[in-house]
């Protein structure tokens, strides 16, 4: 037995004055830094969102839980429809509110609205960005200042124009007065964001040979793809949650959007309210912005924030 082995010994029985064995600390290379404490600022913070949070989607959920009550149920006060009841999604579509057509309206008002307020954007936009004139400021400027109107302040001019030309009860009605708000929301949010777009590009697409007009298609315009989309988003949006022009200028069922069609919504008798009928429909109407919000959520955030950092 060698003296290594004897003391090895020793320092396992613990003898006295026997040198201490140590172990060998392996670190786990998985193992990542020690997390700090919370503080109660961290969980202030989560606080506070939660509460938005639930401040916010309250209101979307009461309605979907009232929208699933039956119309006995409908003044409950639970946090969950009991019974389960589809009957008010019943009544939404049995055909008599017209909602599907009214659905198929505001789905070509707003459609329509985006597509135009789109085209006339980007170029309104590139304009601005790109070119130089006098009073680029002040052009941009009005531009913004007229979609501080209250639409309740063009209603009534409106209203004496359209019957004076006949478009009463007619798409264009509805769709004109929207582009006079969609029009700058899209002129301001790209050109914000073409101007964070590199000048260099589109003198470089020149240098090799392209015009004017195909350095803007073939190159600007693909880089400008994430703003497009965002304003697409937000004009499509505001347009199909107009209200007060659609009532104003459409009497007939046939051509009325979804909005309007939920505020006309009648009980069985004359003083009653249907109001699971309209908690149905307000879902129908809001689950398919949602979703759309869900879905391209990252492009949207990317759209906003472009241009805030360089």
């Amino acid at each position: 037995m060698t003296i290594s082995d004897l003391r090895n010994a020793a320092a396992d029985s613990g003898a006295p004055g026997a040198p201490k064995a140590t172990a060998a600390v392996v670190r786990d290379p998985k193992a990542g830094k020690p997390k700090a404490k919370r503080t109660w600022r961290s969980y202030s913070v989560y606080a506070g969102l939660a509460l938005i949070f639930a401040y916010c989607l309250a209101p979307f959920y009461w309605m979907l839980v009232s929208s699933l009550r039956r119309t006995a149920d409908i003044f409950d006060n639970t946090l969950l429809p009991a019974p389960f009841s589809l009957e008010n999604y019943a009544k939404v579509f049995d055909g008599s509110t017209m909602f599907g057509q009214a659905l198929l309206n505001s789905l070509i008002v707003a459609g329509t609205t985006t597509t135009f307020a789109l085209v006339l954007g980007v170029f309104a936009a590139y304009a601005i960005s790109r070119l130089n004139f006098r009073f680029k400021s002040l052009i941009l400027g009005v531009i913004i200042a007229t979609s501080m109107f209250p639409g309740i302040s063009v209603v009534v001019p409106l209203l004496r124009l359209f019957t004076d030309i006949g478009w009463i009860n007619t798409y264009q009605a509805m769709i004109v007065p929207n582009l006079s708000f969609a029009i700058p929301l899209a002129v301001w949010n790209l050109t914000t964001f073409m101007k964070a777009l590199p000048f260099d590009l589109e003198e470089a697409a020149m240098i090799d040979g392209c015009t004017k007009w195909q350095a803007f298609r073939r190159v600007l315009l693909p880089l400008a793809a994430p703003g497009v989309f965002t304003t697409a988003i937000l004009t499509f949006i505001h347009s199909w949650n107009e209200f007060i022009i659609a009532l104003s200028m459409i009497n007939d069922p046939k051509i009325q959007t979804a909005t309007v069609a939920i505020s006309k919504f009648t009980g069985a008798t004359e003083f009653q309210a249907p109001f699971g009928e309209q908690m149905a429909a307000g879902v129908i109407v809001t689950v398919p912005l949602v979703i759309m919000v869900l879905v391209f959520q990252r492009r949207i955030v990317e759209g906003l924030t472009a241009g805030a950092s360089k």
